[in-house]
């Protein structure tokens, strides 16, 4: 799933092609990619590209007239095209679920691979509209994102520390897999209580957080957009990774699985050396 380093990424690259650019088709593929109706994804047609904006896991293409807003969700991706193919695209054949074409022959495809059709897009006067991103907290790189303020969302927190970081409405951005990096860069449990923290463990979450989203941001700053998915697994350190090394103390890192996903950590940096309970697991092991 793209997460905030991805999709801040994502902004950079289309700024730089799409600003100042005028959109002259936008044709939805897959009928469950759109997620409102008025006003139409026509009102797009004809309007310039005035800026790109992202809010938490969400981007937002502003015109001088309705914005296009998408949130990628787990399987979603944009595909830059330098040259839009000829004639329309055939609908249910494949995985594309919507493209824009510019003016220049430019534009670029949505695309969301699986079953589970979770991929969003949004045409609205204002990017406030959208529910998602309504009710999203505040954004942990802006620039008055400090340390009181993250203290104080954690303050009466009773859920475990890996379920308080993916909360879009309390911290916007952070998903499955950057909060496995930032807890192991803070050396702390998953299923830690947030509200339980001491003032010196809330400062060290709070430098994770922000020092690992930093650095994602900058390993995937000026990389062209097809580029983003693998970047991100290179510089994962525990997520995806169970059974390796963990590259900072050589435990072999563990894994939790849940339903619809999973948790990876290293018992010696963040668990005392215990492995957490994995109750999928021991149900196997029965």
């Amino acid at each position: 799933m793209p997460e905030l380093p991805e999709v801040e990424a994502l902004k950079e690259f289309l700024a730089g092609r799409l600003v100042g650019r005028r959109i002259v088709r936008v044709l939805p593929v897959a009928v469950s990619v759109l997620k409102t109706y008025d006003p139409p994804v026509s009102a797009l047609e004809g309007r310039e590209v005035t800026a790109v904006r992202r809010f938490g896991k969400f981007l937002d293409l502003a015109t001088d007239g309705p914005h296009l807003v998408t949130h990628l969700a787990r399987a979603g991706w944009l595909h830059w095209r330098d040259t839009l193919p000829d004639g329309m695209p055939r609908p249910g054949k494949g995985p594309l679920a919507l493209r824009v074409a510019l003016e220049t022959g430019e534009g670029f495809d949505l695309t969301e691979a699986g079953t589970q059709k979770r991929l969003a897009v949004y045409v609205v006067e204002d990017p406030e509209l959208v529910p998602g991103v309504a009710r999203l907290g505040p954004d942990p790189l802006a620039d008055d994102f400090d340390e009181p303020r993250f203290a104080g969302l954690l303050q009466g927190e009773r859920r475990r520390l890996k379920g308080a970081l993916r909360d879009q409405g309390l911290i916007a951005g952070v998903g499955n897999a950057y909060s496995d990096e930032i807890l192991h860069a803070a050396r702390m449990s998953p299923f830690k209580i947030a509200s339980s923290l001491t003032p010196e463990e809330t400062r060290r979450l709070y430098e994770a957080l922000r020092g690992t989203l930093t650095e994602a941001v900058e390993r995937s700053h000026g990389l062209a957009a097809g580029r983003l998915k693998a970047e991100k697994k290179t510089g994962l350190r525990v997520h995806g990774r169970t059974g390796e090394a963990c590259p900072v103390c050589g435990d072999t890192i563990r894994e939790v699985s849940f339903s619809d996903s999973s948790l990876q950590y290293c018992p010696t940096c963040q668990t005392g050396g215990k492995p957490l309970a994995d109750r999928r697991m021991s149900r196997l092991l029965k």
